[in-house]
């Protein structure tokens, strides 16, 4: 037998484990989806419990406070549990809850951002993080990161949030936010600019303490 076939017999066990632990997963997930459906308290407990640790990391990044992150969490799960029926079963199930948090969080921004105003257009430019991407190494910690992420102005938060971690486009923020694309790719600039010297400012206190 040839070193390749013997490879591939190693490796068939695994492969099977791997498409059994998948299995698994999805047959877990839909038990847990029809539960949610039936209004059983204890599977919607189980599926707070397993997607809740994840989705306070996407509400942190939109939010000003634990508190606020929290808030925007809990009206989040409670539109999972209101709509899970809708839910076609068609694509991953976590991401629908996570598209359900940032609606949540831009909802909340919405009705919140004329107590929150502030004149973001009196920040310059200077230096920018060029296409910033969240995998690419950078001399932060996650929390650092997310602390300079935190201290944007609401607007800027938002814009960043939705172009940089959901994938959308100009046009697509634009309509969402109802702003104009220039609007929207100028506070895109100016967030990075703001998130620049916010980082700075940490790095400055890191290596000071």
């Amino acid at each position: 037998m040839s070193s390749d076939s013997n490879t591939f017999a190693i490796r068939q066990p695994f492969i099977k484990s791997a498409l059994s632990e998948k299995r698994d997963w999805v047959s877990d997930e839909e038990r847990i989806i029809d539960g949610c459906i039936a209004g059983d308290r204890k599977i919607q407990k189980l599926l707070y419990d397993r997607y809740s640790p994840t989705m306070m990391g996407i509400c942190m990044r939109y939010s000003k406070s634990q508190d606020e992150a929290e808030d925007i969490m809990q009206d989040g799960f409670i539109k999972v549990f209101t709509n899970i029926e809708g839910f076609r079963r068609q694509g991953s199930f976590e991401g629908w809850i996570k598209r359900i948090m940032v609606n949540t969080a831009l909802n909340y921004y919405q009705k919140s951002k004329k107590n929150r105003h502030q004149n973001i257009d009196e920040i310059r430019e200077n230096t920018i993080i060029d296409d910033y991407e969240p995998e690419r190494k950078l001399p932060y910690t996650q929390m650092e990161m997310l602390e300079a992420i935190r201290t944007l102005p609401a607007g800027y938060n938002m814009i960043f949030n939705l172009y940089v971690f959901e994938k959308y486009k100009h046009r697509e923020i634009a309509e969402m936010l109802d702003i104009s694309v220039n609007t929207s790719k100028s506070q895109l600039s100016k967030a990075r600019t703001f998130l620049q010297k916010s980082l700075v400012h940490i790095k400055h206190k890191r290596n000071t303490q």
